[in-house]
């Protein structure tokens, strides 16, 4: 296997963890529920392309923008857990969806679904923290190359794909799921999502202040 090769699989397993294409289905069944085909539809595409959008910044001007605001990585990866985490409460805590917000949800007007596509789903669920993190880190801004980031972007838009195509094949997992399985597994996943939130702002922490014997899970 070629370097080039070897380094563009080591770049898609890194991205594929970060964005988490599976992880991502639950909370877009939580946050769309209700809705119709069309604007499930609509919120799974547009939250690819907002993900992708600032994804793709992170990759070519992650380092330089935050070297020009003077913060380090560090600072960038605590405020995105603190972020991640906040997010991952609304999950486990969140109320469950009635028939009567259901109905009203169907009605959602353009501008709610644009809303929704931005937050929760584009951001933090698939250009998570994390997400954002690993792309400021793929590339070396001492030695930019033009092919480098085009491999990197390649590698990103390719693990949207496939997350997106899980988003709209989430019909099918309703179905199977129920709205029981739904409300378990965003709960679940909920937990996941804090428990890595907290995992990364305690790394930082152990990076920032010298402290040795914190592991990671390598998420964050």
């Amino acid at each position: 296997m070629s370097d080039v090769v070897r380094n563009l699989v080591n770049e898609f397993v890194l991205m594929w963890v970060l964005i988490d294409p599976v992880g991502t289905v639950p909370v877009f069944l939580l946050a769309t529920r209700g809705m119709r085909p069309g604007q499930q539809r609509a919120i799974a595409i547009r939250s690819t392309c907002v993900a992708a959008a600032v994804l793709i910044f992170f990759t070519l001007c992650g380092q330089l923008f935050l070297q020009a605001l003077g913060i380090p990585l560090m600072s960038f990866q605590i405020a995105g857990g603190i972020v991640l985490f906040l997010f991952a409460l609304t999950m486990v805590f969140g109320e469950p969806v009635t028939k009567q917000s259901q109905a009203e949800v169907a009605e959602a007007s353009d501008e709610q679904v644009r809303s929704i596509a931005v937050y929760p789903l584009a951001i933090p669920a698939i250009a998570s923290p994390g997400a954002m993190l690993g792309a400021v880190m793929l590339t070396n801004v001492e030695s930019f190359s033009l092919t480098d980031h085009g491999e990197d972007i390649v590698v990103i838009l390719v693990v949207l794909a496939i997350t997106l195509g899980f988003m709209l094949a989430a019909k099918y997992i309703v179905r199977v799921l129920g709205d029981s399985g739904i409300n378990v597994i965003g709960r679940v996943m909920g937990l996941i999502l804090a428990a890595v939130a907290v995992d990364g702002v305690l790394v930082a922490l152990a990076r920032f202040f010298n402290i040795k014997g914190i592991p990671s899970g390598g998420i964050l």
